[in-house]
């Protein structure tokens, strides 16, 4: 595929078909049944964020995309982390339009939770930001494809970060007719972001609404508090 041989070394041990169908279990960073690390028939599972930042001065964005529209899911998310780090060092507006670019024509392969929460706060969102380009969000929100709607919301973290809510409210109210939890991560980060500064005002409210909330949203609603307080959320869930 014209990338280094490391990489296609790194990459290639879980490619051959007898173990494509733990694809699904093995790349979810360690919180699958197996993670980067772990020994499966024999074979150590690469640490993908490794790769990546060893290798991304030395891949062009051709390689990239290559890899991103791979049939392996390993190979599309080793390739976004990649080019996440290609974007975070890129010193150059063009090369990060360049970036974007790319991303926006694979869309169709970026499918997948994974793929999308590991790449699209860090690039899309962030450019995004950078550049006033709520725009491009709000299309992908209008799309009828459920993860073009993921990546538009996902891509809003980046501005709950930075302490703007209003995008990511507009786009989740859009899209709460959809039988899909792609909104409770993005409320759970505008819950923790506004407990970081009134956590009194966090706390009362998941007093009163913490049993009926998602538990993708409680869990990121949480993420921020005293240990031995989140475990209280936690267990009054069981």
């Amino acid at each position: 595929m014209g990338v280094v041989k490391e990489i296609q070394e790194a990459l290639a041990v879980l490619s051959v078909p007898e173990k494509a169908e733990f694809f699904p279990k093995f790349f979810k960073t360690g919180k699958g049944e197996y993670g980067e690390g772990d020994l499966f028939l024999g074979v150590k599972v690469p640490d993908q964020r490794s790769v990546a930042k060893e290798y991304y001065s030395k891949m062009s964005l051709p390689d990239i995309g290559r890899l991103i529209s791979s049939p392996y899911h390993e190979h599309r998310l080793t390739a976004l982390f990649i080019l996440v780090s290609k974007f975070e060092k890129a010193k150059s507006a063009n090369v990060k339009n360049d970036i974007i670019e790319l991303y926006l024509d694979h869309l169709e392969y970026i499918n997948n939770w994974d793929l999308v929460d590991s790449s699209c706060y860090k690039i899309l969102g962030r450019y995004c930001f950078e550049n006033q380009k709520e725009d491009l969000l709000r299309k992908l929100s209008d799309s009828e494809e459920m993860w073009h709607k993921r990546i538009a919301i996902v891509g809003t973290l980046y501005y709950i970060k930075k302490g703007s809510f209003e995008l990511t409210k507009a786009l989740v109210t859009q899209n709460l007719k959809h039988p899909h939890d792609l909104m409770h991560k993005a409320n759970g980060w505008m819950l923790r972001e506004m407990g970081q500064k009134n956590e009194k005002e966090l706390i009362s409210y998941l007093n009163l609404n913490y049993h009926e909330m998602p538990r993708t949203c409680l869990r990121y609603a949480i993420e921020k508090l005293d240990e031995d307080v989140r475990q209280d959320y936690l267990k009054g869930r069981i």
